[in-house]
C-alpha cells in the first residue's frame, strides 16, 4: 500500500485525489489546499489539510500547484529526505528544495473541472534522483491504471511545448472555428466527424503524411478566395497565413 498526500486543488489535483481514492492499494493520507474555498468540487471522506505544518508523512508527497509557485511550496515543507514531486511539465526537478528527495510526476493530458478521465489515458513522464523512488512512482502509475514513461527534464520540456501546440493552440483554432460556423448559422456539430477523423487518421499515420487541404496541394485560387474572406478579421487571417505557409514550406511550395 503507497500512502500518498497531494498538495493542490486545481484541476489536477483535484483529478489525482480520486485516481488515487479509486485504488485499493493507493492510501490518500491527506489533501492540502490553502483554505476550504479552494477545492472546488467537495469529495467526501477525506482529511483535508490547510497547514503545511500539518502535513503527516506520506511514501510520496505529489505537488500538483501552478509552476510560479511549486519551488515555495516546496521551501515550506516542514521535513526533509521525503519524496516529493511535481507534476509540471515545463519546471525543471532542481526547483524542488534540496532537503527532499526530489522527483516529477507529470500527467501527460488536459484536465478539465468538469470533465471525467480515464487514468488509461493520462500517461506519466517520471524523473527522480533514486531508482528506489522510480520503481516507486512506476508502481504508483500502474495502480491508478496508467503507462508511464522514464523521461528527463530536457525531454518533458520538449514534451510540454509539444502538447501546447496539439492541445491548446488546436483547441484555439476549434474555437475560431466555432466563430466562424456561429456567424454563418451553421451548427459546430457538422464539423465535429472532421475533428474526430483528424484525430483518429495520426494513429496510423504520421502527421506529415495526414496533410491535406489547400496548402498541401498548393491551392492558391482557393487560399486567395479564403483570404478575402477573412479580411474582416484580420487577427484571423494572419493565423490562417502563417499556418498556410508553415504547410507550404513543409512540403516543398513557395511563399505565398
Amino acid at each position: 500500500m503507497i500512502s500518498v498526500i497531494i498538495l493542490g486543488a486545481g484541476n489536477v489535483g483535484t483529478h489525482l485525489v480520486k485516481a488515487v481514492r479509486a485504488s485499493k492499494n493507493l492510501n490518500l493520507v491527506q489533501w492540502y489546499c490553502r483554505g476550504p474555498k479552494a477545492i472546488k468540487f467537495p469529495i467526501k471522506g477525506i482529511d483535508l489539510c490547510h497547514d503545511l505544518e500539518q502535513l503527516k508523512k506520506a511514501d510520496v508527497y505529489i505537488i500538483a500547484v501552478s509552476d510560479k509557485a511549486v519551488s515555495e511550496v516546496s521551501k515550506q515543507l516542514p521535513f526533509e529526505n521525503r519524496l516529493v514531486v511535481h507534476t509540471s511539465g515545463s519546471v525543471a526537478m532542481k526547483e524542488l528544495d534540496m532537503k527532499l528527495r526530489r522527483g516529477v510526476f507529470y500527467p501527460l493530458q488536459t484536465f478539465s473541472a468538469t470533465s471525467e478521465l480515464s487514468f488509461s489515458e493520462v500517461p506519466f513522464c517520471i524523473e527522480t534522483m533514486d531508482k528506489n523512488d522510480s520503481n516507486l512512482l512506476k508502481t504508483l502509475a500502474i495502480e491508478m491504471g496508467s503507462p508511464s514513461y522514464m523521461i528527463n527534464t530536457e525531454q518533458r520540456q520538449a514534451l510540454h511545448l509539444s502538447a501546447v501546440f496539439i492541445n491548446n493552440f488546436t483547441n484555439q483554432l476549434y474555437r475560431i472555428a466555432h466563430e466562424l460556423s456561429d456567424s454563418k448559422n451553421i451548427n459546430f456539430e457538422v464539423l465535429k466527424p472532421l475533428i474526430l477523423e483528424t484525430a483518429h487518421k495520426i494513429q496510423h499515420t504520421s502527421p506529415y503524411n495526414a496533410q491535406t487541404g489547400p496548402a498541401k496541394r498548393n491551392d492558391q485560387v482557393t487560399i486567395n478566395h479564403h483570404l478575402r474572406t477573412l479580411e474582416s478579421h484580420p487577427e484571423y487571417q494572419s493565423i490562417y497565413k502563417q499556418l498556410t505557409q508553415s504547410i507550404k514550406t513543409t512540403h516543398g511550395f513557395k511563399k505565398l
